[in-house]
């Protein structure tokens, strides 16, 4: 202490410099952002969607801008990937963050994509807690840093706003409600147990994200309609009911209704019970597949922009999707097996799973499954086996894959194994989905120049 000013003000003074000098070197460390964290905001994101019961299609676009948003500012300082401006539909500008010593990339690509989630949420409050912990631990480290990381993923969020808000989404939720009509016997009907409306009828009217045009990768077309016992129609309508009957005899310890509930991803099932009925929350086949996103970023101990560029690449697929497999649904507009057993064979079946409220052409599950196969073996590579644990949380036990075709086709096939699609819809649905993924592999999976 003999090396402090003698006057006392001095010495209060010098004590005040030197704990100014300790704060602010507490606060000058750098802000490092884990792959981990990006994980936990994409897993909340999907935990929100579930409790918000988003349809399959609406869910894939909740997915795809936040990804966007944070893969476009961390592409910036990366020296492989490229940037989706001028690629992506629509997508013309994205602020720069220049040369700011103080913008951490990756602080500033989390902030984008919770921002930009918490725009497409309806329960945002629940998002909040996980940002806000998150802005108040990164402001206690660094201030300066997480100011300027904040205020530009800002601007980039509002520019992707700009670029959301232009897709024809708002303009769908005011168009008609889809319109039964039970003359021509090939048209969907809704299906047991609620009978509900049907979903997303003029989804083929957002845009594209990647694709040309909602029909660009249209499937081949499914076997004429005919219930001639002998048409090719008839058979796989047939082929549907025998199945079903001939696994669940087995109970249990069917390995094929094994598949059909490990792949239902189902958001919004209704159950009745006597005079009660109520509904159990699941994920949607695009959340399954960006659980296996999660999966292969881990296994490979990816770094903050490949996990990104994982997400953005494949729930862009996914997206592309939904729309193009919407757009042959409401195009098609093909009846349930459910309703044509019904009619014709057995009033008194049941599918192994609940019949989802769309048109039966082409099978979403094998569509999706195909465009995110491939995305994901481009990224990660052939035969990459995995265990894929994405439904445990919905007390489903853990499937082994040898690859994500082998998953692709698993999934695909599961819709059969559950009674809600024909063979041609799986099939044909699968050779969709891999078409448009290897469109978007060359489209947007590209280095930079």
């Amino acid at each position: 202490m003999s090396n402090l000013p003698s006057s006392p003000i001095k010495r209060c003074f010098f004590v005040f410099l030197i704990g100014m000098l300790i704060g602010c070197q507490k606060s000058s460390a750098p802000i490092v952002v884990s792959p981990d964290v990006y994980h936990a905001a994409v897993d909340k994101v999907t935990d929100i969607m579930i409790h918000d019961i988003f349809s399959p299609p609406v869910a894939s676009r909740i997915f795809a801008y936040p990804n966007v948003a944070a893969y476009e500012i961390l592409v910036q300082k990366d020296t492989v990937h490229a940037s989706l401006v001028h690629t992506a539909n629509g997508l013309n500008f994205i602020p720069k963050m220049g040369e700011d010593p103080y913008i951490n990339p990756n602080v500033a690509a989390l902030i984008a994509h919770m921002e930009v989630s918490k725009m497409l949420l309806f329960s945002k409050e629940k998002l909040d807690v996980l940002k806000d912990s998150l802005y108040q631990k990164w402001q206690q480290i660094n201030e300066k840093e997480f100011l300027a990381s904040q205020s530009y993923a800002l601007q980039v969020v509002s520019k992707v706003k700009q670029w959301m808000d232009a897709d024809q989404y708002s303009q769908t939720r005011t168009m008609p409600k889809y319109t039964v009509d039970v003359s021509e016997v090939s048209r969907w009907q809704p299906t047991p147990p609620a009978y509900m409306d049907a979903i997303e009828p003029h989804w083929n009217k957002i845009r594209p994200f990647l694709l040309q045009s909602a029909n660009q990768f249209k499937p081949q077309p499914h076997p004429t309609f005919s219930l001639d016992k002998d048409s090719d129609f008839y058979k796989e309508l047939l082929e549907v009911y025998t199945i079903s009957n001939r696994i669940t005899a087995k109970g249990d310890q069917s390995e094929e209704v094994a598949i059909a509930q490990f792949w239902d991803c189902n958001p919004y099932v209704s159950v009745t019970r006597g005079h009660f009925m109520f509904s159990t929350k699941k994920i949607t086949p695009g959340a399954h597949w960006i659980g296996i996103v999660k999966i292969a970023s881990k296994k490979t101990n990816a770094n903050f922009m490949e996990t990104v560029n994982a997400y953005t690449k494949t729930s862009l697929a996914i997206a592309d999707a939904f729309i193009s497999c919407w757009d042959e649904k409401y195009s098609s507009n093909l009846i349930r097996p459910e309703t044509l057993i019904h009619q014709n064979l057995d009033p008194n079946w049941l599918p192994i799973l609940q019949t989802p409220p769309f048109p039966e052409y082409s099978s979403g599950h094998s569509v999706v499954s195909g465009a995110a196969s491939v995305v994901l073996t481009t990224l990660f590579g052939d035969n990459f086996a995995f265990d894929d644990t994405t439904e445990l949380q919905f007390g489903l036990p853990v499937r082994s894959f040898s690859s994500f075709y082998d998953a692709s086709s698993e999934a695909a096939i599961s819709r059969m194994y559950g009674g809600i699609h024909y063979r041609a819809a799986v099939d044909n649905g699968l050779e969709q989905g891999k078409n448009l993924g290897h469109f978007i592999v060359q489209k947007a999976v590209k280095k930079k120049l």
